[in-house]
């Protein structure tokens, strides 16, 4: 039978040397029902909260979040934008232990009700930010858990075959998460300080005229520790709305290294959730709570179209390569799982598609291909006349070689296409063209790549667009060569 809030305020006078209480009310915020909860009114207006245990989980509970407050040191608090409670005192009610700490103001939202947009979302990533940026030494000093991210992971794996062992996980839900345990990059990440699971509730707000609802306070400091971040972020969830505005908050706020993982780690952390509630139910022998797991977890394997972790070979799109016209890519024939990742590329494989040694935008070198068109100016035109096929061949040959043959150049080079603009010839306005000292620091600074004067982009726009237009077709000459 739960204890009323002037039996709790009562034992306030015990926990707390010198505290005189005057009334008592209900506590509405951070009301867990696993607690008897009551706020206490003292003699100069003050109001504490007082929580007592009614099992030894939720007396346990008390006694890692009494620690963990005092673990919060007046320079730790200094860092933090928001409040966290006080440490005012421990005592019994009854049998029963108690926690007495300073009672916050504010109100809660509830995490289908967060709303999307600056505000509440925006401020929820920033405090969580604030939170992980804190010293680790707040916490190791305390003597609270740590976890490297190779023990995170661990943990992770031990779970997921506890959970599997039961016979109750469907075999989708399974592959699913130990696809995602064995992909390393998910799990490159810098531990940080983290309340060990925070949620909705445990985000206090008061209300801005001009920027809405924002943080002004934080409960639920118990699981305080270092570990993984997204911990604290699996709850998000259950926030569908405002999920991605929380998480690009506390990606722009937060001063650790980039975690390209976070937001899959957070969301299968938040799937294991249901695994845990299974092996409640298992290690406390209630048939009730593990058939309610298991149909959450069908339910959950119904409801998934996606994998966690990236499909290995999984490469970059077409749309992305083209856009990226600095890279150019391995050839077909050698091409591999990560061809996008690499700009060079193997010059000989391109060697039959070079007919002669002439640019699409003129002679390569200059003078020597001016006097051979010289010699024989008619050539041209005499193929288009026998045979048109075979004079759009060679002008396609001539695209696909606009810096000249191919086999010419440095197979080890680097072709920089992103750079392709027009010279800054005299004009007549007064601007010269660029002198050969200026190609000389050119091509000291960008070694591997062609300028002007041996062949390289100079001319009008068109020029380049016709350049660019080469580039593409070499790139779809390379897409469509078949692989080994």
């Amino acid at each position: 039978m739960a204890r009323s809030p002037f039996t709790l305020a009562a034992a306030v006078t015990a926990a707390v040397p010198g505290a005189d209480v005057v009334g008592a009310r209900v506590l509405s915020s951070d009301g867990d029902a696993r607690f008897d909860s009551a706020v206490a009114t003292l003699a100069d207006g003050t109001e504490v909260a007082i929580r007592a245990s009614n099992d030894d989980d939720t007396a346990s509970e008390l006694a890692k979040e009494s620690l963990a407050l005092r673990a919060l040191t007046p320079g730790a608090r200094s860092m933090l934008r928001f409040a966290a409670p006080e440490h005012l005192g421990d005592g019994r009610v009854g049998d029963s232990r108690a926690l007495v700490t300073t009672l916050l103001p504010g109100f809660q939202i509830d995490a289908a009700d967060l709303p999307p947009g600056p505000g509440a979302a925006v401020s929820i990533g920033k405090a969580i930010a604030g939170v992980h940026a804190l010293p680790v030494s707040v916490v190791r000093g305390a003597g609270l858990a740590e976890r490297t991210p190779a023990e995170a992971r661990d943990d992770v794996r031990v779970l997921i075959d506890r959970a599997a062992a039961t016979g109750r996980v469907s075999a989708r839900l399974t592959v699913r998460w130990r696809e995602a345990v064995e992909a390393d990059d998910l799990w490159r990440f810098e531990s940080a300080v983290t309340l060990g699971g925070a949620h909705a509730e445990s985000f206090l707000f008061s209300d801005d005229d001009e920027r809405g609802p924002r943080v002004t306070g934080i409960l639920g400091w118990h699981a305080l520790s270092i570990g993984d971040p997204a911990i604290d972020l699996a709850w998000l969830t259950l926030a569908a709305d405002a999920r991605d505005d929380v998480l690009d908050a506390y990606a722009s706020a937060t001063l650790r290294a980039p975690d390209t993982g976070l937001g899959i780690r957070a969301r299968l952390l938040a799937e294991l959730e249901l695994a845990r509630w299974l092996l409640h139910g298992h290690d406390t022998h209630r048939p009730d709570i593990v058939d309610d797991a298991a149909h959450l977890l069908d339910a959950l394997a119904d409801g998934i179209h996606d994998d966690l972790a990236p499909r290995a070979g999984a490469g970059a799109g077409v749309d992305e390569a083209m856009s990226a016209l600095d890279r150019v890519p391995v050839t077909g024939a050698n091409r591999i799982d990560t061809s996008m990742q690499t700009d060079t590329y193997d010059a000989s494989a391109f060697a039959g598609i070079a007919t002669d040694d002439t640019s699409a935008f003129g002679p390569r070198g200059g003078s020597a291909g001016g006097a051979e068109d010289a010699v024989d100016g008619r050539a041209a035109d005499d193929v288009a006349s026998a045979d048109p096929d075979a004079a759009d061949a060679d002008r396609h040959a001539q695209d696909l070689t606009a810096t000249g043959a191919i086999e010419d150049l440095d197979p080890n080079a680097t072709e920089d296409l992103s750079d392709l603009r027009p010279s800054r010839a005299d004009s007549g306005d007064g601007h010269q063209g660029r002198s050969d000292d200026d190609e000389d620091d050119d091509r000291a600074a960008r070694p591997g790549t062609l300028l002007p004067s041996e062949g390289g982009i100079a001319g009008s726009e068109a020029d380049v667009a016709d350049a660019h237009r080469a580039a593409r077709a070499a790139f779809q000459r390379w897409t469509s060569a078949p692989s080994e």
